[in-house]
This record gives structure tokens, C-alpha cells and sequence, in this order.
């Protein structure tokens, strides 16, 4: 499958735009509550991108994302954490899509219980103990109202994409 130039000029914009939501996650302290929490603003641009792209072409934007934020800012760890947690929610957020069962906010709160779920798999196989398993409850009580809040705000971005922006060309 051949990816054209307005695609791949697509694909670097929603990448660009997913670093600079991830450089400005990075000044919102939130994880002082519970240690990894953050708010998911990148997964805004991977939201909108599986509702505009194909698969693999969000695939290509996820991947730039964290690849790129994780040399920049990151470390091999948040590396292995970011691709997991990532992969695991796009897979999830996928499937959703194909169900056709739920709104673009439900696919985002699922999205997010699923990056949660991949990077405690990470974690579990890193320190080769399932006891990480036990923070899980205090993550999904962070996992819900963020996945509501991107859900909502890519909700009303890709309306406003839609209304405003011919694409098609």
C-alpha cells in the first residue's frame, strides 16, 4: 500500500503536534498524586489520527511520537513503557472502532484503561512480578476522567475538522 505525499505531510504534522502536546504534558504535575499518572494529551492526535488515517498510517504517527519524545526527553524504560502502554491502547481503540458500539469517548476511556494495562504487562516483565498488578485500581480511578477529558476534547476537534476542513483534496 503506497502512502502519498499529502499523507506522509499529514503524518508529520500529527506527529509534530503529538510531541508538542507531550513537551507540554511534561509541566503538569499531576504524578506527584500517584506516581506515571499523566493527563494522555498526545493520544489526542492519536484519537483524532485513527478517525481521519488508516490503521497503519496511526500506527506511523504513534510510533514517531514516542519514539522521538522518548530520545528526546525519555529513556530506554519510558521507551519500553510508552510503546507498550501505546500499541496496547491502539490495538484496543481499534477494535472499538471496528465494533461500532461506541462513541468516540468511550473509545478513549478504553483507550486509556488499556495503556495502563500494557505498561503494568511492561512493568510485570521487567521486574518478573505480577504484585504490580495491585496498583491497577489506583490507575483506573486516573485512567477514567482522563480518557473522558481526551475523549471529549478529540470529540469536538475532529468536529471542528470536519466542519472546517476539506481534506479531501
Amino acid at each position: 500500500m503506497k502512502i502519498t505525499t499529502k499523507k506522509i505531510a499529514l503524518i508529520g504534522i500529527l506527529i509534530s503536534q503529538a510531541m508538542i502536546l507531550g513537551f507540554i504534558e511534561r509541566f503538569i504535575p499531576i504524578g506527584f498524586i500517584v506516581p506515571g499518572v499523566k493527563l494522555g494529551l498526545s493520544n489526542i492526535v492519536t484519537l483524532i489520527s485513527l478517525y481521519m488515517l488508516t490503521f497503519r498510517e496511526t500506527s506511523l504517527v504513534l510510533f514517531g511520537r514516542i519514539i522521538l519524545l522518548s530520545f528526546m526527553f525519555g529513556s530506554m524504560s519510558s521507551l519500553l513503557y510508552s510503546l507498550s502502554g501505546g500499541i496496547f491502547a491502539l490495538l484496543v481503540m481499534a477494535l472499538c472502532m471496528k465494533i461500532d458500539k461506541f462513541s468516540i469517548i468511550g473509545i478513549s476511556v478504553l483507550g486509556a484503561i488499556a495503556h495502563n494495562l500494557g505498561q503494568l504487562l511492561m512493568a510485570a516483565l521487567i521486574i518478573s512480578n505480577l504484585n504490580i498488578f495491585y496498583y491497577l485500581p489506583l490507575l483506573m480511578v486516573f485512567a477514567i476522567p482522563t480518557g473522558l477529558l481526551i475523549g471529549t476534547t478529540s470529540k469536538l476537534l475532529l468536529e471542528f475538522i470536519q466542519r472546517n476542513i476539506d481534506l479531501s483534496k
